[in-house]
């Protein structure tokens, strides 16, 4: 039986921490936690409490909230550990906005920047590894992630020696208010934008407050249609 599979049918019907739990046990030093540094640092509190080695990846694309620099510090602190800093390739950042400006995602779409400072490091950052936990939700969004699993194969990215990547979302059931309901109960830190009304946050001239009753992916990318809400580490070759 396959790692994927087996770890499927374990993780069936399992709380977040107890996939968390599996997860750790199934990879050991080749998985690691994926934190954008907002709600998905439930994630390092539930592998915390499995008493296992854990390690933690950000992507750091050097246009981030100052309050999303100090809340790095401030898990590093709390959980005793050193998160794995990512950056994107300095020349190709240069390059992009000596041609294009400091802002051109605004008039020719994000996916651009997004490539630069998230998805290429991140794909350098997976390829040393057999697996990846992330926070995604359904509830996030309904058009691009509806269809996740707790378990799956990566079809974005490759893992280690160019092999099969299998990522685990433990959250991925989970509505926004039970997230938080757990963050509360377990006295988890938490970035300081959620205070201001920020639920989804990224980096710093793509991320804003949303009003009551918008949904959270709204405070995204606010000048682009609906569907288009996606960074691409998340999206499937040829589809969403």
């Amino acid at each position: 039986m396959s790692v994927l599979k087996e770890l499927r049918e374990r993780c069936q019907g399992l709380s977040a921490g107890a996939v968390v739990d599996q997860a750790l046990r199934a990879f050991g030093k080749e998985i690691t936690i994926s934190f954008s540094g907002a709600e998905d640092v439930l994630l390092i509190e539930y592998a915390s409490q499995t008493g296992l080695p854990f390690s933690v990846m950000s992507l750091d694309t050097g246009r981030l909230h100052p309050e999303t620099y100090r809340f790095f510090e401030k898990v590093e602190s709390h959980y005793g550990i050193h998160i794995d800093y990512v950056f994107p390739r300095s020349e190709a950042v240069q390059a992009l906005v000596r041609e294009k400006g400091m802002f051109s995602f605004r008039s020719d779409g994000h996916s651009e920047c997004c490539h630069i400072r998230k998805v290429e490091p991140l794909r350098r950052q997976l390829s040393t590894v057999r697996a990846w936990i992330t926070g995604q939700r359904r509830d996030q969004s309904p058009t691009t992630r509806a269809s996740l699993d707790v378990v799956e194969l990566d079809a974005a990215f490759q893992g280690k020696g160019d092999g099969e990547l299998v990522k685990i979302n433990p959250l991925v059931g989970m509505s926004s208010e039970e997230v938080w309901n757990a963050i509360r109960a377990f006295e988890v830190p938490h970035n300081e934008l959620h205070e201001r009304g920020f639920v989804s946050i990224g980096c710093e001239p793509c991320t804003r407050p949303i009003l009551p009753g918008q949904h959270e992916r709204e405070g995204r990318w606010w000048w682009e249609n609906e569907d288009h809400k996606e960074c691409g580490l998340h999206i499937k070759p040829g589809g969403s």
